[in-house]
């Protein structure tokens, strides 16, 4: 199993020590380093900084998103940022929200499933730097009874293959994942409930492409806060905002994908009572109401040692790349919840 980082989102109060911590992460081993991306900043121009300025670690997107960019257009900037990385770089993919998605791009946020399938086939096409022809439900290219022709990428990517991602929640979202990508991007994932939300999807999308498991990237974010055992309820509490928002307020009461994914893992009256506080505008009372078994099982608190423990479940429930996002008021604090990454993955025997 490898370590990955993820930096979040760029503009969320810890920019200046952001390039600090990924050339720590560089440093120590770590695989990857991950930036995302809303309506905010952009995750292409902070990984084109970050790679500039590291010089082993892989840089990917989690994610681009599908409705702010056309597929050529995210070819083009995979395949630049695979060139000035020296073939660095991980495309990962998402259809965002509906909220996001029309809200803020004014892009109908309808079929997603079949979109993001005819965008992943003209992604990897473009990429073959074949003249590209694409007759589809959702783009055309060219388009008919006009002056466009089949154009081809000029750019000349490092590798032939960049591997490529989706972020994916729901059941049919994860089966097709894992028959037309090369990775999956997961979110509150609990290794004890791994299997059956997420697993045995993927696995089935694999068999439905003719392919098994083998080479392909499960690779989860999960928090990390550095302490002590018996602190462990106290650093849970640090992410009941980010819990309540993304299970309460991320999407509409009924398109709420990470509501619907704690009910799968069993909390399905705390999640409506976290949605309905939060969509009241009680984001206290919601965060309040997350159960403190739902943020441990998502995240890895605690002593290294408990940690290490953590993440002997995670490989043992089919993670490949544990992605983690070290939480910390100061530069210091993340730094040293970095460092406890590596310690915790070598004591497992996992890294």
């Amino acid at each position: 199993m490898q370590l990955g980082i993820n930096l979040g989102y760029w503009g969320a109060g810890m920019d200046a020590d952001n390039l600090a911590v990924a050339k720590e992460a560089d440093r120590l081993g770590y695989a990857v380093c991950w930036a995302a991306e809303a309506y905010g900043s952009d995750a292409a121009t902070v990984l084109s900084w970050v790679a500039a300025q590291t010089e082993r670690m892989d840089v990917g997107s989690a994610i681009f998103q599908i409705p702010a960019r056309q597929p050529t257009m995210t070819a083009m900037t995979a395949a630049t940022l695979d060139s000035l990385s020296g073939g660095r770089f991980r495309l990962g993919l998402g259809v965002s929200g509906p909220q996001v998605s029309e809200g803020w791009y004014g892009v109908k946020f309808d079929k997603p499933l079949a979109r993001t399938r005819e965008y992943v086939e003209i992604v990897r096409r473009a990429m073959t730097r074949e003249r590209l022809s694409y007759e589809g439900a959702h783009w055309t290219l060219p388009l008919p009874g006009g002056p466009g022709k089949p154009l081809k990428l000029t750019v000349h990517p490092e590798r032939e293959h960049i591997p490529l991602y989706i972020a994916a929640i729901g059941p049919k979202n994860l089966e097709q994942t894992g028959e037309i990508a090369d990775g999956a991007l997961l979110i509150f994932p609990s290794a004890d409930h791994l299997e059956d939300t997420a697993i045995r999807h993927l696995r089935a999308g694999r068999a439905k492409a003719g392919l098994t498991m083998d080479g392909f990237d499960v690779c989860p974010t999960v928090p990390l806060a550095l302490g002590e055992d018996k602190d462990v309820a106290a650093l849970a509490d640090m992410f009941r905002p980010y819990t309540a928002l993304y299970v309460g307020g991320m999407g509409s009461r009924k398109q709420n994908f990470y509501n619907q994914l704690a009910q799968r893992m069993g909390y399905e009256q705390e999640a409506a009572e976290i949605q309905d506080k939060y969509l009241a505008g009680d984001k206290e009372g919601a965060a309040a109401a997350i159960p403190h078994q739902l943020i441990d099982q998502t995240t890895l608190l605690g002593s290294v040692d408990r940690i290490a423990d953590r993440m002997k479940a995670y490989a043992a429930a089919g993670v490949t790349t544990l992605t983690l996002a070290p939480a910390g008021f100061t530069l210091d604090e993340r730094i040293a919840a970095l460092r406890a990454g590596t310690d915790a993955a070598e004591r497992a025997g996992v890294a």
